[in-house]
């Protein structure tokens, strides 16, 4: 995989907000989100790569800012190596109009409904991508193509869900509309952005089969968000594919999904991995692999590793210092000095454990 031309190219990519003071108060400076901070992502044909952190870690921000639906304030975003927003400014020697980008990067959300119009028939909402970019097909030609796609996804008998209201169907049903209107645009890759987490535990798995023989048989590739590392290890191991772990804005680890299961290297991931009873039955008779419970402010992250406030391997070098990105290997990639036997990490003072507390996970 690594030889080949990534599909998607993010370099140090950047989004950073600015929170609004109050409206009398003037001399307040507004505080900066830092929502992603120097994230490096690359996705390539036919691949599925899950993000998974806690709430607040920005994968959200960064799933969005990968399909070009928000402007990153620093790095660069390329689809088959043309910059996004070149594209969208009309900057350079545009060579993939901006249109054909967006079409190519596709989104389904944690709540389906409220991206289907409510007064629109599901026949009709499936014809808007048909009538825009198949402008040749006949209004025969769509409506079969429409009912073709509802069987494919499971909603049988198609023409009995084509005539449906959003309000008339439930939320898998809803997820499986939408599914089918990102497929119908032929994407490149659909973004999954807490796509499953709204639905039953039960339908989860049965959704998240259903997007990947759907993405076997489109060859399109996946960028699959989770703050649950479970779904995030199924969805990304039954692809052969990989999981990338966020915390405070930076992507701290990124490999092949039992790789970060079973052998995890950051100190964050194995906090993920021990918070996930699917994944480590006896996790709640040890004692969790952290110093502290609270997640620092986003708006001021701490200096160095961000982690280091809350890692139990964490020395006085980790206060100063912010990481590099080693290679564990291949594919598998760890912000952290431990990774580097000569680094000046080893001859630190270690910090000292004031914070001893139980550690809780957070759900969201």
């Amino acid at each position: 995989m690594s030889s080949e031309e990534p599909l998607l190219s993010m370099e140090d990519v950047e989004v950073h907000f600015e929170e609004s003071t109050g409206l009398f108060d003037f001399r307040s400076e507004p505080d900066v989100v830092r929502a992603v901070d120097g994230v490096s992502l690359d996705v390539f044909e036919q691949d599925v790569v899950a993000l998974v952190g806690e709430s607040g870690c920005g994968k959200t921000t960064l799933g969005k800012t990968a399909i070009g639906l928000q402007r990153p304030t620093g790095g660069s975003v390329s689809y088959r190596g043309q910059d996004i927003w070149n594209a969208r400014d009309g900057r350079g020697d545009v060579e993939i109009p901006f249109g054909d980008i967006r079409r190519s990067l596709q989104i389904i959300h944690q709540d389906p409904g409220s991206s289907l119009n409510p007064n629109r028939r599901v026949m009709k909402i499936l014809e808007v991508p048909l009538k825009r970019w198949q402008s040749q097909m006949s209004a025969g030609d769509r409506r079969r193509e429409v009912l073709s796609m509802l069987q494919e996804v499971g909603m049988s008998p198609p023409e009995d869900y084509a005539g449906r209201y959003p309000h008339q169907l439930s939320g898998g049903e809803k997820q499986r509309v939408a599914l089918v209107r990102a497929l119908l645009m032929d994407p490149d890759l659909i973004l999954a952005d807490e796509a499953i987490s709204a639905l039953d535990v039960s339908l989860r798995v049965e959704m998240m089969d259903l997007m990947l023989d759907l993405q076997k048989r489109y060859d399109t590739s996946f960028l699959f968000i989770s703050h649950d590392l479970s779904n995030a290890r199924y969805f990304a191991a039954h692809a052969g594919g990989r999981i990338g772990v966020m915390y405070l804005g930076q992507l701290v680890e990124v490999g092949p999904a039992e790789q970060i299961i079973n052998d995890p290297q950051h100190p964050y991931t194995k906090v993920l991995r021990w918070a996930t009873p699917d994944l480590n039955p006896g996790s709640g008779g040890g004692e969790p692999p952290v110093r502290k419970i609270d997640i620092p402010d986003p708006k001021n992250p701490p200096s160095g590793c961000r982690f280091h406030t809350r890692c139990p391997e964490a020395r006085e070098t980790c206060t100063k210092q912010i990481p590099p990105e080693y290679t564990y290997d291949e594919l598998h990639t760890v912000q952290c000095f431990r990774e580097d036997d000569t680094h000046e990490y080893w001859s630190s003072q270690q910090l000292e454990d004031t914070d001893a507390e139980l550690f809780k996970a957070a759900d969201d």
